[in-house]
Order: C-alpha cells, then structure tokens, then sequence
C-alpha cells in the first residue's frame, strides 16, 4: 500500500536537514537512517518523479538518482517502485 503522508512517517523526519544534505563520504551517514525507514520507497519516487537534485532522498545520492534516471527513465517513479514493491511482497507470501 502506498503512504502518501510519507514525509510524516519518515525516520528522517527528526534529523536536522543539514544532516541528510551533505556532500562526499557524510552521504554514507546520511544513507544509514534510510536503511530501516518504512517509507524509503515513496521517498525515493518523490526525489526521481521531481528530479530533485540534492540530498539522500530513499537511501539514494544525487549521483544515484541521476545515473538511474539516464539508464531507465521513467514516466512515473511511482507506478515503477510501488508495482516492484507489490511484487516482492506478493513472493514473501507464504503459501
């Protein structure tokens, strides 16, 4: 299901923005409070839908969106990430 309030369930969503803006090797900190968030998918599909450029938005650098964005564009991030979400939730079903 998808969480369109992300921005309010965020694990970032405490930190100081200086935090997760950062340039270099900060990027890898800033990456380590996306690895547990539970709204990291919509995070990210709002930074690639907007083609934000700056930050760690879903547990991705700039540098990642980007080099994503040129490999596989995409009309809407969204609909990509949230049918591959489905899907691997569908096959962590136990049957």
């Amino acid at each position: 299901m998808w969480v369109d309030d992300w921005a309010l369930r965020a694990a970032c969503r405490t930190e100081q923005p200086d935090q997760l803006f950062v340039r270099g090797a900060e990027q890898n900190k800033a990456k380590t409070v996306c690895s547990g968030c539970p709204v990291r998918t919509e995070c990210l599909a709002e930074a690639l839908d907007n083609q934000i450029e700056w930050g760690v938005w879903g547990g991705m650098t700039e540098r990642e969106r980007r080099a994503l964005l040129r490999r596989r564009p995409a009309a809407s991030w969204r609909k990509v990430l949230e049918s591959a979400r489905d899907r691997e939730n569908a096959a962590t079903v136990v049957v």
